[in-house]
């Protein structure tokens, strides 16, 4: 049966580590496992923009031998009427894996189910599982370790923030996550994070204050107040949301040595500030390169080479 990777929490902590450190081996041997994929193909999806995710994926599979076969939605039948799992049935018979990036997250498991290929989530609406990966990476290249190091993010209590609270518990790490009210976190996700952290030590906090979840924190994470299809609503979010900026204030209560990390694309002047994320404490360049480094690997673990 295929290994699929549409949340975090389809990983144990181990098989997490894992891909890290294989990661890690990548970034430092470009050469290693080149031409592994060699003869095989895999299918990039997108129902939403992407910058990142695209090329990231683009470059690493060419890296490891493989074909990108990319695609829009609008360029299959999917946007004519045909049905995900067919589509999903038919890929199936041509490519070794496909990835996904989309809207809901029943679209993906959707696909998995009537797939025979590894189906990866690049980006859905209740998580964003490939980025915890290139998150955790550049963590662990700044700060020297993950168990015990706490992780503040500041902001919309989205995809991203899903699947940080569920890689940081699994992980060791203390998560804080910090929004205004009414705009927290999913409870059943934090509560799987809570039950995650129970096992490996590490801690989960949810809070509406900014300045108490920096204070002391090893890195400071955060994100576009409003995501993807949430453009209409940017104004009003930016109202509320302006005391969870990450400025140079929020940052002075933080550790000393604090990483600054956020997904991108940035919002400067919203979420955070000029100063902050073209400061020395930024890492959100290296987290971007992950990306290539990190979902090498995963796609080497998922086919089962590695």
């Amino acid at each position: 049966m295929a290994r699929d990777y549409l949340s975090v929490d389809d990983l144990r902590s181990s098989e997490l580590l894992h891909v890290l450190d294989l990661a890690a081996k990548l970034k430092t041997d470009p050469s290693l496992f080149a031409g592994a994929l060699t003869g095989r193909s895999i299918a990039l999806i997108f129902e939403k923009p992407s910058t990142r995710t695209r090329v990231s994926f683009e470059v690493g599979i060419e890296q490891l031998g493989a074909h990108a076969v990319v695609l829009a939605s609008t360029e299959l039948q999917l946007g004519r009427g045909e049905t995900i799992e067919d589509t999903g049935r038919v890929l199936s018979r041509y490519v070794d894996a496909i990835v996904l990036r989309t809207f809901e997250q029943e679209r993906l498991e959707v696909l998995a189910g009537a797939a025979d290929v590894p189906v990866v989530n690049s980006l859905s609406d209740f998580e964003h599982p490939c980025q915890a990966l290139a998150d955790l990476l550049t963590i662990r290249e700044r700060v020297g370790s993950l168990d015990g190091t706490v992780l503040t993010y500041l902001g919309d209590g989205n995809n991203v923030a899903h699947s940080l609270l569920l890689a940081g518990a699994k992980t060791g790490m203390s998560v804080r996550v910090a929004t205004p009210t009414g705009f927290e976190p999913i409870p059943l996700v934090v509560h799987r994070a809570a039950e995650i952290a129970a096992e490996t030590g590490g801690s989960v906090e949810t809070s509406t204050d900014p300045r108490t979840a920096a204070t002391g924190a090893n890195v400071l994470y955060t994100d576009v107040w409003a995501s993807m299809g949430q453009e209409e609503e940017a104004d009003e979010r930016a109202l509320v949301f302006r005391p969870f900026q990450v400025n140079g204030d929020l940052v002075a209560l933080a550790d000393p040595s604090v990483v600054i990390l956020h997904c991108l694309p940035a919002h400067r002047g919203d979420e955070i500030t000029d100063d902050v994320i073209d400061g020395p404490s930024a890492a959100v360049w290296d987290q971007a390169e992950n990306r290539v480094h990190t979902q090498k690997a995963l796609l080497l673990f998922l086919l089962g080479l590695a």
